[in-house]
């Protein structure tokens, strides 16, 4: 049974859900992704994403018409896997059609561009074994890419990659549940200092940076919340 929180973008409201491994995901219509298609390789008992991913794959898996199948989808940063500011992080990225031929890639992969739900689709030159989608979400706070500025009062996905992060390295946030509190404020605060980075409670560019490079890959510790 899996713990899966929704940030619904529609009421700005994070919402938790409890729900077994061959269930749908909360948001998912006509069955189309399991939560252990969600999960893929991931071994943690919480897992979250964004009502307007679920949504992007509704779109996406309607407009393909036939199955998609799920390589990789939800990691949490301890974890690894991915690249430091990856999108699975946040829970609204897909790796998919590992198993189809080059042509139904091809063909996933354009019908991905011309459904106009996901906010970033990967290059075939890039990604020539499989298709990636996400529908990330806000304005990066690098130049480069990557997560939006977050500070107190924000909620969502990128919320709680910040406090996992935090949680992991022993910064105690209150709780994993995706609102940038006073908690996590305090908590952000203790980081950068602890860094010497700008004390602001703030997290952008470069308190994302320095919080992925120490978390990423690492493996869960004894302050990691589930």
């Amino acid at each position: 049974m899996a713990k899966i929180i929704v940030y619904n973008n529609d009421t700005d409201r994070m919402e938790t859900y409890y729900r077994g491994e061959s269930e749908s995901m909360p948001y998912n219509t006509n069955g189309t992704l399991k939560v252990r298609e969600f999960r893929g390789s991931s071994k943690s008992n919480t897992l979250w994403t964004e009502k307007r991913a679920m949504q992007a794959w509704n779109t996406q898996r309607y407009l393909y018409g036939k199955p998609i199948p799920v390589g990789y989808a939800f990691k949490r940063p301890y974890e690894g896997g991915h690249g430091s500011q990856s999108q699975h992080y946040a829970g609204v990225a897909f790796d998919v059609g590992q198993r189809l031929s080059n042509a139904e890639r091809d063909a996933l992969r354009r019908s991905a561009v011309s459904s106009g739900v996901w906010g970033y689709v990967e290059p075939a030159n890039l990604t020539p074994t499989w298709v990636h989608f996400d529908r990330r979400r806000g304005t990066p706070a690098c130049s480069s890419g990557g997560y939006p500025l977050i500070r107190e009062g924000s909620r969502g996905a990128y919320v709680l990659i910040a406090q996992d992060d935090l949680n992991t390295l022993g910064y105690r946030t209150g709780g994993l549940d995706g609102i940038f509190g006073k908690q996590t404020t305090e908590a952000v605060k203790s980081y950068q200092r602890s860094r010497r980075l700008g004390v602001d409670g703030i997290i952008g560019c470069n308190t994302w940076r320095s919080l992925q490079e120490d978390v990423v890959g690492t493996g869960r510790t004894s302050t990691t919340i589930d």
